[in-house]
């Protein structure tokens, strides 16, 4: 690509097809994205993807996906291995930043996960690290579930969506309901008499399963919504990631002798959401939050 093309490339709104593109990229990057991640992407905000495009071809792409304006993302960024090394990362990268303040309330924030390779550029741009992510892999096998146990159902909405609300920081209601919802997507809620302690889900991906997200009143409540799904993926590799500013989910991963994979660093934009982050035993995405 010339540096005259470069310098005219256009950052245009991805329609869904250009969304399962950058999902299909994602998987050959060996992001191992979930089955249907670009259905619950897409209803969390359709007008939240963009990407530059040469000879009418998607070459780049990300998220900037606002939760009704009071907070932003920054995900799913990827260049096409064919066009890496020109400058067109960075280009996309801040012009994405710019947009999705554009969409936000003004001292709005938005978050990241940030590689480690990438963390000095992401706070050049104004990020700072807040705590570091880390993947851990465990196979999966057979656990009794515990009596306090269940499928989330329609009537648990309302209290999913007020607990993910304490763990998240802001309304994402859009998005959870598809998430919930979506085939292949097993969910798991704890509630005793005084109602409910934790919610997990557990996606099927290309490679296993995912967590995500795994929020829990304590350790004891993470460990059975843990083990229930680690029930239900048997003989499968399970991969959870937990922030590890939370000491109580750092013992739950040393309990069951999980492996570590590798880490991010969330970062942010501005103030963090106000969240309760001993809750956070396992984060949503790294695409979206």
């Amino acid at each position: 690509m010339t540096e005259l093309e470069l310098q005219n490339l256009v950052l245009q709104k991805l329609d869904k097809s250009g969304l399962d593109i950058l999902i299909g990229w994602a998987k050959n990057e060996g992001w191992n994205p979930g089955l249907h991640d670009a259905e619950a992407f897409w209803n969390a905000d359709p007008d939240g993807f963009v990407g530059y495009f040469h000879q009418n071809e998607l070459i780049a792409g990300g998220a900037i996906v606002s939760y009704g304006g009071e907070f932003g993302f920054m995900g799913l960024f990827i260049v096409h291995p064919e066009f890496r090394g020109q400058g067109i990362g960075q280009k996309l990268w801040f012009e994405r930043r710019g947009l999705l303040l554009n969409r936000l309330k003004p001292e709005s924030s938005i978050g990241m996960d940030g590689v480690v390779a990438m963390q000095p550029f992401y706070e050049k741009g104004g990020f700072h690290i807040v705590f570091r992510d880390e993947r851990y892999e465990r196979l999966g096998e057979p656990f009794e579930v515990h009596q306090s146990i269940s499928v989330i159902t329609e009537e648990d909405l309302d209290s999913i969506h007020a607990y993910d609300l304490a763990c998240f920081g802001f309304d994402r209601s859009k998005f959870l309901e598809s998430w919930l919802s979506l085939p292949n997507h097993q969910t798991f809620k704890y509630s005793d008499q005084t109602g409910l302690k934790g919610f997990a889900v557990l996606r099927k991906t290309g490679v296993g399963f995912k967590i995500g997200p795994l929020f829990a009143e304590n350790e004891k409540v993470a460990e059975e919504l843990y083990k229930a799904c680690l029930n239900s993926a048997q003989g499968e590799p399970v991969y959870l990631d937990i922030p590890v500013v939370n000491s109580a989910a750092v013992a739950l991963i040393k309990k069951f002798e999980a492996k570590y994979v590798f880490e991010c660093a969330r970062m942010y934009h501005g103030k963090p959401p106000k969240v309760d982050i001993n809750k956070i035993f396992g984060i949503t995405t790294f695409e979206l939050g």
